[in-house]
This record gives structure tokens, sequence and C-alpha cells, in this order.
């Protein structure tokens, strides 16, 4: 394990690069949807671009995955970023020609380094020890609290430079991407490739099956958590603004309801760890389904805007807890030979569910309501509350048996 200061410099490494990642893929969902209504022939496609940019983080997970057991974690991370600025050039080079069909291909490229980034939270747990890990995981998630603030504000005030909209925010995202790639070559990770580290020689332990390995009560209740946790919190953040629009609330209120929320994403990061280390994982977990089990009773009692504002807050601080409670627990699930594809098939699995989740989101709404899209929620909440309730009990049998 490296020094204590070398943890550290890791982290925070990893923790700019979440945010100036975080900021690109704010500053993308900002204006996709806008420039796909733009370049798209048949306006119903408006919104594919953001469709096929979720599809490639779930398709490129596991062979990012396969990469950096290859390559390393920071080749990788490099990579990804590369993609960040070919993203970002190809989506200037398909505004300025007015291709849609070249502007989808360019957020797939986005989706592409969102599935190398997503890997940020396992390389930090994997570069502290015990005590500091789930800290560790808690500080690189708090980079996207700089997104909250650059994207949009990055994408509002740079989308009408120049002779043709939208043209200057992407070639910002590319230089984004370069800041990142240089920024990651700061890091010190153990090189996979060489063998050199003692993790590597931990790696050479007999790997068990995949599936063995996801039949395991602490893999399946990590990856019920983060999935419910991400799933639900991305129904409700793309459903909101639109059932706001129904109520007839101005673009400005919804604007300011989607801050508050991703500022709850993403602010308790600084402490969450602090919390798992003292109450324990589970007891964290099951505080963030508390939290959304909050937001289901806000949003089922009115529509204000401060019930709009409340609920949203806690459904972010649900998701905080959930995600980095269920990351934290996931890295119980595996050996050190185990982990590329334990974490390749926990967010494989993960990002398909937010995938279903954001598409199912403008059905509910538009044929049921937002009482429907909020009612969606519950179900899932119980199975949420039965995983960590079955593994605390498990626990518990344990220890009283070794007593």
């Amino acid at each position: 394990m490296t020094h204590v200061s070398d943890q550290k410099r890791n982290v925070l490494v990893l923790a700019g690069a979440q945010a100036l990642f975080q900021t690109s893929s704010v500053l993308t969902m900002t204006l996709a949807g806008l420039v796909g209504f733009l370049l798209a022939t048949d306006k119903s496609l408006a919104t594919l671009p953001v469709a096929a940019m979720m599809v490639a983080v779930a398709a490129v997970l596991i062979p990012a995955s396969l990469v950096m057991q290859r390559y390393g974690r920071k080749a990788g991370f490099q990579i990804g970023s590369m993609l960040g600025v070919f993203a970002g050039l190809a989506a200037a080079a398909a505004i300025w020609s007015g291709s849609f069909w070249l502007f989808v291909g360019a957020t797939m490229l986005m989706g592409g380094f969102q599935a190398f980034a997503q890997y940020y939270r396992f390389a930090a747990a994997e570069a502290a020890d015990d005590k500091f890990r789930s800290r560790a995981i808690s500080w690189v998630i708090a980079g996207g609290l700089v997104a909250a603030f650059a994207g949009p504000n990055i994408a509002r005030v740079t989308q009408d430079i120049g002779p043709v909209s939208y043209i200057v925010p992407f070639l910002a995202l590319s230089a984004l991407s370069l800041v990142s790639m240089a920024l990651l070559t700061r890091l010190s990770l153990p090189d996979v490739a060489t063998g050199a580290s003692a993790e590597s020689t931990a790696a050479q332990e007999p790997a068990r099956s995949l599936w063995e390995i996801m039949g395991q009560k602490v893999f399946l209740t990590a990856l019920i958590g983060s999935t419910v946790g991400f799933s639900m919190m991305i129904m409700v953040m793309t459903a909101t603004p639109l059932a706001m629009q129904m109520q007839d609330y101005l673009p400005g209120d919804f604007a300011t309801v989607i801050q508050w929320h991703v500022l709850a994403m993403f602010l308790p990061s600084f402490f969450t760890g602090s919390l798992i280390a003292r109450f324990g994982v589970l007891s964290v977990m099951a505080m963030g389904i508390g939290f959304i089990a909050g937001h289901v009773a806000i949003a089922m009692s009115g529509t204000s805007f401060w019930h709009f504002l409340s609920g949203l807050v806690l459904m972010g601080l649900g998701w905080n807890f959930l995600f980095i409670g269920g990351t934290t627990l996931l890295t119980e699930a595996y050996r050190p030979a185990e982990k590329a594809k334990t974490q390749a098939a926990h967010d494989f699995l993960m990002f398909g569910a937010v995938s279903l989740a954001s598409f199912s989101a403008g059905g509910l709404l538009e044929r049921w309501g937002w009482d429907a899209v909020t009612q969606a929620v519950v179900p899932f909440l119980f199975i949420a509350i039965i995983a960590v309730l079955s593994l605390a009990i498990s626990r518990r049998n344990l220890r009283l048996s070794e007593i």
C-alpha cells in the first residue's frame, strides 16, 4: 500500500479528473437536446443523442475494464479522456456541417469517455487503505460538485459565441478533456501490466466465476443499492422539468430545482465516507433509502415549488448515500484477481437499469402524470430495504455464531 501522502495525492488527482469529466458530461447533457432539435429533420429524434450516449456508456464499460486490466488504470483513464477530446471535436464538426448523425456519433464517443470515468471511484478505493477507502471514494465523487456550477455556466456563456451557435461549448469540452489527460499523468497507481505491485501479486490468487461472485449476498446488496439509487434518481430528475412545465412554472424555476438537486447529490460526499466509517455502510445505505422515501412522501403531497425543491434535494441525498454506499460495499465482494470483471458487471447492470429508467420517465409522465412517476419509485425502495436488512441480519448472525 502506498504511503498516506501518496494515497491522498492519487485521490485528489482522481477527484480533479472527476470534476473535469462531470463538467464535460453536464455540459453535454445541457446542450445535447437543444442541438439534437436543431439538427434533426424529424424533431421526435431530438433526444436520441442523449439516449445514444447512455447506451454507449453501458456498451463500453466491459471493454474499458478489460483494457485497464491489461494496461493499467492510468493508461485506460487517458484513453477515456482522449475519447472526450474526439467527442468535442466531432460534435463541433457536426454542428458546423449540420449533420445530425455525426452529432449522435459524437455523443456516443462522450459515452465512451463516461464509461472509462466510472472507474475513477474504484481506482480511488484501490489506492487507499481500509481506513481511508470510503472517504477516498467520497472525495472522488465530490469532484462532481464542481460540475453543478461549471457545466451549465460554460454552456450558457459560450453557446452563442462565434458564427454558429453551440460550437464553442463542445470545443471547450475537448479542452477540458485535454486538461484531464494532463492531470492524469500525475497518477502513480500500480502498473497492472507489469505485475510489479503487491496487488498484482495478489491477483495471481484463483479467481471465482462471475456467476459465483454475483451470487454473493454482498454483491447483490451493493448492486441493488447503487442501481435503485441511480435509476430512480435519473427517472425523477428527467421527469421533473417536464412535470413543472405542465404546472406552468417558468424555466428559471425548474433550473433552480435541478441545481439544488445536483448540489444535494455531490455536496454530502465530503462527509459520506466518514459516516460510513463511523456507522457502517449498511446503515448509510438505509439512510439513503429513507431520504428517497422522504422524496416520495413530499412529491405525493403536492406540486408547489417547495414540494419539487425539497423532494429533489432528498432524492439527491438518497442517491449519494446509496451510490457511495453501494460502491464501498462492492469492494468487499471480490478478490484482487476478480476486480475487473466484478466492477464491469456491476456498472454494466447498473447503467442498463439507468438507461431503462431514463427512457421510461417520459412515458410514465405523459400517460399517467407526476404521481405515477413518484409511485413507480416505491416498489424499488422495498426491494432495496429488504436487501440491506437481509445482509445486516446475516452479518449479525455470523458475529453471534463466532462468540
